[in-house]
């Protein structure tokens, strides 16, 4: 699936011709020529990664991120400026930037910056699984606010299935994952299934009988 990019660049020129370079990179991108409109756009549709100018009409690219942080939207962001002093540094990394690039840029060290923000997709703190959210790191499942209590073990198996959501793990490299050498064999292993269908769905995860399984949600 290409990357929706969402580029804030109020520059035409410049904004085309990096329209041009990441479409042909197999990118799909927005550009947006006013922070309201970027924000605007930000209502109606999923990007996987902001490129934001910072001296924009309507709004400057630190105040709109800003905007976007405190909603909750923790997609990844990147500056591209002529700002060069160490306080518009600053300010672009305390208003949630996650990289900065001064003007003007290579387009090639661009997308080496841009692929490296899109690799924490495949590795994030917090997932979604429906009505849930999953801290990744802390092994904690929250149904809003609220933590859903879920034995160590379960909580490692679904980590398992998120990192490698869609894919088929087999039987043997889970339990292996889940207690090494010491596996007390399958049993434990379908009664944690059948808990985490309980949660997410009967449909949620899909038993490849004689190889393993798939987790769908």
């Amino acid at each position: 699936m290409r990357a929706r990019v969402l580029l804030l660049e109020d520059d035409r020129l410049f904004g085309e011709t990096l329209v041009d370079f990441l479409e042909d990179e197999g990118y799909d991108v927005l550009h947006c020529i006013g922070a309201k409109e970027a924000i605007e756009a930000t209502y109606g549709q999923k990007f996987d990664l902001y490129l934001l100018d910072v001296n924009v009409p309507d709004m400057n690219g630190f105040e709109l991120l800003k905007q976007l942080r405190a909603s909750g939207d923790e997609t990844a962001a990147i500056y591209i400026t002529s700002a060069r002093d160490k306080e518009a540094l600053a300010e672009g990394f305390g208003s949630g930037a996650d990289d900065y690039m001064k003007k003007p840029i290579d387009l090639d060290e661009l997308l080496l910056r841009m692929e490296a923000q899109l690799r924490r997709l495949h590795n994030p703190k917090k997932v979604e699984v429906g009505d849930f959210l999953f801290d990744m790191e802390r092994l904690v499942l929250y149904r809003g606010n609220e933590p859903v209590q879920l034995p160590k073990k379960l909580a490692e198996l679904l980590a398992l299935f998120l990192r490698n959501r869609g894919e088929v793990i087999g039987t043997e490299e889970i339990l292996q994952e889940l207690y090494g050498d010491d596996s007390p064999g399958t049993g434990p292993l379908r009664v944690y299934v059948n808990k985490l269908k309980q949660l997410f769905g009967k449909d949620s995860i899909v038993n490849i009988r004689g190889v393993g399984y798939s987790f769908e949600a």
